[in-house]
């Protein structure tokens, strides 16, 4: 039986077979969809993927579709390579913070506490994924 990454290839991305717990979210960014682990305990979100839930213990770990709605929590700006991408922690508005990129807005109109919007774009192993930018 295969799964869903396996019909989609890029389950021989290394860093996703080093993870597998990570599949379903990787197909689900395939399809435009950030996809979050959710405990059917305690029912809190949790990043990043894993078996058990880091708040209660359970391995009862589901998923749940996100808004894609999020808030600059933190953000680092390498100024002396200005090529590089915005570094930041987004505050995903089901709770959990996840490290990303922002993209599509000017360096300097970056704030703590801006609301943004979650896109997809391919990464050079093949996967997209989600960056965010002003929405």
């Amino acid at each position: 039986m295969t799964n869903a990454g396996e019909k989609q290839g890029y389950l021989r991305d290394p860093y996703v077979d080093a993870f597998p717990e990570t599949t379903d979210f990787w197909a689900a960014a395939e399809e435009g969809v950030l996809l979050l682990p959710v405990c059917g305990r305690c029912t809190q979100c949790h990043w990043p993927p894993r078996s058990m839930c880091p708040c209660c213990g359970a391995g009862d770990v589901g998923r749940v579709r996100a808004s894609g709605a999020a808030t600059l929590y933190s953000y680092s700006i390498d100024r002396k390579n200005p090529g590089q991408p915005v570094v930041a922690y987004v505050q995903l508005d089901e709770g959990p913070l996840l490290m990303t990129n922002i993209a599509g807005m000017e360096r300097e109109a970056l704030r703590i506490g801006l609301r943004l919007r979650v896109s997809f774009r391919p990464a050079p192993e093949g996967r997209r994924i989600p960056v965010f930018s002003p929405s």
